[in-house]
């Protein structure tokens, strides 16, 4: 199997994509998703709150804001994967942060959702065959396959990994 072609995909995901080099779901899910259970393990509950500027989400935002959106990237890739027909909206990112309520959530919490649902991910990823991966469908207005949504999801965390070492210092 190969990367997904830039036909595969909407351009805005180019800088997720960005973030792997692998060529196969395999080693993509065994070259990173170690990577990012760590990331999120390793964040110090003192710094949880933490936000690096005003209007900016805190540690536990951002942490919710991951798994908000791993959850619609796998959802995507199932029903695509499953020949579903269906349009799937596209989501604002800012009103799911405001309306997740992170900040009364424990840390705790948020990193034992985050690491049971990569690994229900990875597994999911590892399961589709060549049919289910080359699988299209239409989403937030765009064409895109399962095999893409996989390197997407990683990538996205893989963003959001970099985003917390660089801004949050962790």
């Amino acid at each position: 199997m190969s990367r997904p072609t830039s036909e595969e995909y909407a351009l805005f995901y180019q800088t997720y994509i960005d973030q792997t080099t692998e060529n196969s779901i395999e080693d993509l899910v065994s070259n990173h998703s170690k990577y990012i259970l760590d990331c999120i393990a390793n964040i110090r509950n003192e710094k949880a709150d933490y936000a690096y500027a005003t209007n900016k989400w805190t540690i536990k935002e951002v942490l919710q804001h991951m798994i908000d959106t791993e959850r619609i990237f796998v959802y995507r890739a199932l029903s695509f994967s499953r020949k579903s027909q269906n349009c799937i909206h596209g989501f604002d990112e800012n009103e799911y942060v405001i309306n997740s309520f992170a900040q009364e959530r424990s840390l705790e919490s948020l990193q034992t959702e985050f690491a049971v649902l990569r690994n229900a991910t990875d597994i999911f990823f590892n399961t589709l065959n060549e049919t289910q991966l080359h699988q299209k469908g239409f989403a937030n207005n765009q064409n895109i396959t399962v095999k893409a949504l996989a390197y997407i999801a990683i990538g996205h965390a893989l963003h959001h990994c970099k985003i917390l070492k660089e801004r949050y210092h962790l």
